[in-house]
């Protein structure tokens, strides 16, 4: 699959800029399986890459151009020069690969253009991290064809980089970490204060379970506000409770902590779900490690609650995902991603997931609402050089 993928690419970059590529990347987008809103709170995470991923291919420039064009974007070559990029400058697609080249030149690395031709199979919108997919499959690329020596580690805290300042979207450092480090087969258990990770064995088909990914089809844009809100909330109850980070608010000292916060209702619902939440990602771990994955369901329902009702990001599309997919019988659901539409994960049996796939598509018809997209989730390998 990969390497018809990459032929196929490479085939495209040749049509476009007159010869072969120095090579071909895959970077793949992500689900987080529990940790949602914590990345920026300094908390944990526990996100797997999906088999959906972006690829580029890429060719070094020396004159300080850098040429774009997407397969998946309506428009021909986009020619930018490496001087003049500057942030906040573009809102097109092309921000994210200009923007990891602009991060990585700002850092000090002497990257002088490229030719790049990208293709991406991660549903955009959809809360998968399609974005970070694009800045790190970019990243790699240029990491190898300049021999910067730069770890995935690295190449995601610049890519975030790029995204938080060069796009101008407030994101936090789990998107572009799973993208960059994640293996098959396992869930990434990462604390994002100190990007220490842990590679947790995640093969639900030889537990004969499933996890799917409900597209809800319902469009989000993390740049736009209400994501900038919940994260300018966190950081005033940090402030408001003296910490560098609400990660610093331990699990049993949450109740005297929202006392604490007096009438800042708002603040102490945020304040509240970061708080559990962290909670709920070191119990998942646990529980994986302990081989009680079934046990992980109610955990992920709990995470749920939490999003809807403390950080109030569901929608009615997610929530009915979640509630059909239980009463039909999965072992847990709740939305992932930064919320406001895009997805749900349903943890169920493999017995069960045809019922379960039927019921949620048979209420979202019956609530007029647009058809979601059901797939599989597969744990699978991280960025990495195709060709």
């Amino acid at each position: 699959m990969s390497e018809a993928v990459a032929e196929t690419v490479a085939g495209r970059f040749a049509e476009l800029y007159g010869s072969a590529p120095d090579g071909v990347w895959a970077a793949p987008g992500r689900v987080n399986l529990i940790g949602e809103h914590t990345d920026y709170n300094d908390g944990f995470v526990m996100p797997f890459a999906l088999p959906h991923q972006a690829v580029a291919a890429v060719s070094r420039r020396e004159d300080g151009v850098l040429r774009l064009h997407s397969a998946d974007v309506e428009g021909g070559v986009t020619e930018l020069h490496l001087d003049a990029l500057a942030p906040e400058s573009d809102k097109n697609w092309t921000a994210y690969p200009a923007g990891v080249v602009w991060a990585l030149r700002e850092a000090g690395h002497a990257v002088t253009g490229a030719d790049i031709h990208l293709a991406s199979t991660v549903p955009s919108g959809a809360g998968l991290s399609s974005s970070a997919a694009l800045e790190v499959v970019v990243a790699l690329a240029l990491n190898d064809l300049f021999s910067l020596g730069l770890r995935g580690w690295q190449l995601a805290r610049l890519c975030q980089r790029a995204e938080n300042v060069y796009v101008g979207a407030p994101v936090g450092i789990m998107d572009q970490t799973a993208s960059a480090c994640c293996e098959s087969g396992h869930a990434l258990f990462l604390d994002t204060r100190d990007l220490s990770q842990r590679q947790i064995p995640f093969d639900l088909a030889a537990e004969g379970m499933r996890l799917l990914v409900v597209d809800t089809q319902v469009k989000h844009s993390h740049s736009e506000g209400e994501y900038g809100k919940r994260r300018a909330g966190c950081e005033k109850g940090a402030a408001l409770l003296g910490v560098d980070a609400l990660r610093d608010i331990p699990y049993d000292g949450l109740d005297e902590a929202l006392a604490r916060l007096g009438d800042e209702e708002e603040v102490r619902r945020l304040v509240r779900h970061v708080v559990t939440e962290d909670e709920r990602v070191e119990r998942v771990v646990s529980l994986l490690e302990s081989g009680e994955t079934r046990a992980i369901g109610p955990v992920l329902v709990e995470g749920h609650a939490s999003l809807r009702d403390d950080f109030r990001i569901s929608c009615p599309e997610l929530d009915l995902v979640v509630d059909t997919a239980l009463t039909a019988g999965a072992l847990g659901a709740r939305m992932t991603g930064g919320g406001f539409g895009g997805s749900a994960i349903v943890l169920a049996d493999e017995a069960d997931v045809e019922a379960i796939t039927k019921a949620v598509t048979e209420a979202f018809a019956a609530a007029g609402f647009t058809t979601p997209r059901v797939f599989e989730a597969v744990p699978s390998p991280g960025a990495r050089r195709l060709h």
